[in-house]
């Protein structure tokens, strides 16, 4: 018996059984949300707008379904503009739409969302207690769509806001807005993801709370009856509800509400870059171990990164200190640096890690102009990686703006199955700058074929790594 106890215990120290599961708390039952909705339903407001149909001038259209798609605005195709006894078209102000929004401040002050109020000319704003008021747009912010408004009026019941850095997935949250002009509708799910990179400017809050057309400019709001985001977005093929919505979390929905309301537009900082994922690969191959930062796809020339020394091809692995760790950080934060503030911007260059010190200006619409390529003849064969390169001339660096690099003319092989294109070209090698053909055909006749090979390369506006994979 004492040998088969020790042989339980060694088992037990062996797979772990003396150590007490980790226990989740259960769930007993669902929330009741009365008390909160009776709380902050008053503060939450229908928003109808308006517009001036001019004389001939046409409503509805492709324009405003791909709104209605994208944004779920809840948009009404305008019946067309009347026409007098002699059918000449009259100027009409007919609905646009229908939204929501809530009230921040006893004295009137309004958010919801930019593309709710977006070319209205009247937005009227309408109390649960049915008293209704015109409202002055004050500034929206396309970028992260938040919009404020401003009612003349004063006790207005108002909501609290809550910290949208703090939330968690799983968590209870509620919405409360006006899908197809039904006001004070509320609906309820959980968190279903944070920090929800959609590709626009901000990481949004995920949710399976059902928002539809009308709900846009609502608040999300937790158990704690304080608003944690704006309801924005929803992942639709139909143009309804279909479980996943997006909200703006409300951290970056003040910022940018402060900004509106002290000038009325938002100011932003920009680097002057164009940057990209790093995969597990390019990480590899350059040496960083695991797959972090962002990769310089491009330089503005005479932009703030230029003036500053970052050069396309380095890896931005932190901004002021921060770390990036996926592509939407790295504008999110240029973006809430001051403007005329120097930053300091760590990359990683050939293999070692240094510090960069940048001037931030102002962000503003930028148009790039494509980067022509001109292909010189191609040589006899290709070289290991299957690739037949070519040196640029000194017009075309130029052109180009480029130092160095090699033009591809073809690519086959290993080459073309990492993406290698005729005209692409190439500037560097396992972080090795490429200075012209011989230089870089040398290079990969040295190449390790069992390992992969990082190339950076610049397509057109854009420069990106490339990693080549041996074929086992």
């Amino acid at each position: 018996m004492t040998k088969i106890l020790s042989a339980l215990f060694l088992a037990s120290l062996m797979f772990g059984a003396s150590a007490a599961p980790v226990k989740a708390p259960l769930v007993t039952g669902l929330p009741d949300f009365t008390d909160l909705i009776e709380a902050v339903g008053p503060a939450v407001v229908n928003i109808r707008t308006t517009e001036k149909l001019k004389q001939g001038q046409g409503a509805g259209g492709d324009e405003e379904m791909q709104e209605f798609l994208r944004r779920f605005f809840g948009n009404q195709v305008p019946r067309p503009a009347p026409r007098n006894r002699r059918g000449v078209p009259q100027d009409e102000e007919v609905q646009r739409g229908v939204g929501s929004g809530f009230i921040i401040s006893n004295d009137g002050y309004v958010l919801t969302n930019a593309h709710v109020v977006a070319g209205a000319d009247e937005v009227l704003v309408t109390l649960t207690d049915r008293r209704e008021f015109k409202a002055r747009v004050l500034g929206a912010d396309t970028r992260t769509d938040v919009a404020l408004l401003k009612v003349e009026a004063a006790n207005l019941p108002r909501l609290a806001m809550g910290d949208s850095g703090k939330i968690r997935v799983g968590e209870w949250v509620i919405a409360i807005g006006s899908p197809f002009n039904l006001d004070n509708t509320v609906t309820a799910g959980i968190i279903s993801a944070k920090s929800r990179d959609t590709g626009d400017y901000l990481p949004l809050i995920q949710s399976d709370v059902a928002v539809n057309p009308g709900n846009s400019g609502g608040p999300l709001i937790n158990m704690r009856g304080e608003v944690i985001g704006i309801n924005s977005q929803i992942a639709t093929l139909s143009g309804g509800y279909n479980g996943i919505s997006f909200a703006v979390p409300i951290d970056e929905v003040m910022r940018v509400a402060d900004q509106l309301k002290k000038s009325g537009k938002v100011t932003r900082g920009r680097l002057g870059v164009e940057i990209g994922e790093v995969s597990k690969e390019v990480a590899e191959s350059l040496g960083l171990g695991k797959a972090r930062g962002v990769e310089v796809a491009r330089v503005e020339a005479g932009g703030p990164a230029e003036k500053g020394g970052i050069k396309v091809g380095d890896i931005i692995l932190k901004f002021n200190g921060a770390l990036i760790e996926r592509t939407g950080d790295l504008p999110r934060l240029v973006g809430s640096t001051p403007v005329g503030s120097r930053a300091v911007v760590t990359v990683w260059r050939k293999g070692a890690q240094q510090d960069i010190a940048v001037s931030i200006v102002e962000l503003e619409d930028e148009k790039v102009k494509k980067l022509p390529v001109k292909k010189p003849k191609a040589e006899q064969a290709p070289n290991a990686i299957g690739l037949h390169v070519s040196d640029l001339s000194g017009a075309q660096r130029k052109e180009l703006k480029i130092e160095s690099g090699v033009v591809v003319e073809a690519a086959e092989g290993a080459a073309a199955r990492a993406g290698l294109r005729p005209g692409d070209l190439i500037l560097q090698l396992n972080n090795v700058e490429v200075k012209d053909a011989k230089q870089f055909n040398a290079m990969v006749a040295k190449l390790d074929p069992r390992k992969s090979a990082a190339v950076l390369v610049r397509r057109e506006e854009t420069t990106q790594y490339l990693v080549i994979k041996p074929r086992l």
